[in-house]
């Protein structure tokens, strides 16, 4: 999972991206986003997409300005499954499960 912070981190790690990708809002202070983000590492594992992670706290501006590029009302923890700047699925809370990213990329990749 690579970590962004910076709009300008977003263009080049997925400019380079010829498959769809996660985006994975976490809250580091959050103990429903540490629950998401154990569920998020067990999808990780097995390798069928790339991840980026956002820290909303950490870097709120671009957290902010990721919802407007992307069309997605801010929510904290939040997986986005984007494809060449366009989402295809998203969700929140509790409902980032292992389970949830596997059907996402079956369903919409």
């Amino acid at each position: 999972m690579i970590e962004l912070k910076t709009e300008a981190e977003w263009i080049e790690q997925t400019s380079k991206q010829a498959s769809p990708y996660f985006i994975f809002k976490h809250s580091t202070t959050c103990p429903i986003s540490a629950a998401a983000y154990h569920e998020v590492m067990r999808f990780e594992q097995k390798g069928l997409l790339p991840i980026f992670m956002v820290k909303v706290r950490e870097a709120r501006p671009f957290s902010l300005k990721l919802a407007d590029s992307l069309h997605v009302a801010h929510a904290s923890p939040q997986v986005i499954l984007v494809k060449e700047n366009h989402v295809l699925w998203h969700t929140s809370h509790g409902s980032i499960t292992e389970q949830s990213l596997v059907e996402a990329v079956s369903k919409y990749v």
